[in-house]
């Protein structure tokens, strides 16, 4: 199995952020083709210190990650990148991690 993790940010208008996010980017990210699995955080985000900088992860499963690099070629990727760029514009505000997994 591979995914992709989002890791975002506090951002400045957290209710505008969620309603994007919920309303539109999720649904939007559900029609990636290939996609088996879309989690998300749920409640705050702590580090061993304390709490972080971070509000949600996004977590998005397929079965191998030449599956997920089509489903970001396709024009439903396409446009799930396109719309993250509308909520979260700062890259420096955003991490994706692409990986194969292996459960030990």
């Amino acid at each position: 199995m591979a995914q992709m993790v989002v890791i975002y940010r506090t951002p400045q208008d957290i209710a505008a952020f969620d309603r994007h996010y919920f309303d539109i980017h999720v649904p939007l990210a559900k029609t990636l083709p290939g996609l088996r699995k879309y989690e998300i955080s749920d409640g705050p985000i702590a580090v061993p210190t304390g709490c972080g900088e971070v509000y949600r992860i996004g977590t998005l499963s397929f079965d191998d990650l030449a599956t997920l690099k089509a489903a970001f070629a396709s024009p439903e990727g396409r446009a799930a990148a396109a719309d993250r760029r509308l909520f979260a514009p700062h890259g420096s505000g955003v991490q994706m991690y692409l990986f194969d997994r292996k459960v030990l």
